[in-house]
């Protein structure tokens, strides 16, 4: 399974973005998608995921509210519009996906993006 992210930028404080994560496989709806995120210096942490049927989500706390995770099992890719933000949501966003596992421990999803750059100037 291959994955790529996009749709990282720079944007100021209190902007929007909307980033993009392409999944290869057409067996796509039996994946549970999770975007992380690694700020600079700190350790990679979990952000949100979704569900196969998109029917669930999960959010950290510090971005519940202000970003949301969805679907389209037709294009067989996974969204994370992020409204609101802040310079703290500064990072390498990566998404993640997992046929078993949906929930927020990073080690248990077993393929990986190469990750896109979020600056959100003050």
């Amino acid at each position: 399974v291959q994955l790529q992210a996009s749709g990282g930028g720079l944007v100021q404080a209190g902007g929007s973005l909307r980033l993009s994560c392409a999944v290869s496989r057409r067996t796509f709806t039996r994946y549970v998608m999770g975007w992380f995120r690694q700020a600079p210096g700190k350790e990679r942490e979990f952000v949100a995921a979704i569900r196969r049927s998109g029917s669930s989500t999960y959010y950290s706390d510090s971005v519940k509210g202000r970003f949301t995770i969805s679907r389209d099992n037709d294009k067989n890719t996974v969204y994370l519009q992020m409204n609101s933000l802040k310079p703290e949501d500064t990072g390498l966003y990566y998404c993640a996906a997992d046929l078993f596992y949906d929930g927020s421990k990073e080690d248990e999803y077993g393929y990986w993006g190469q990750g896109t750059l979020v600056t959100v100037s003050s």
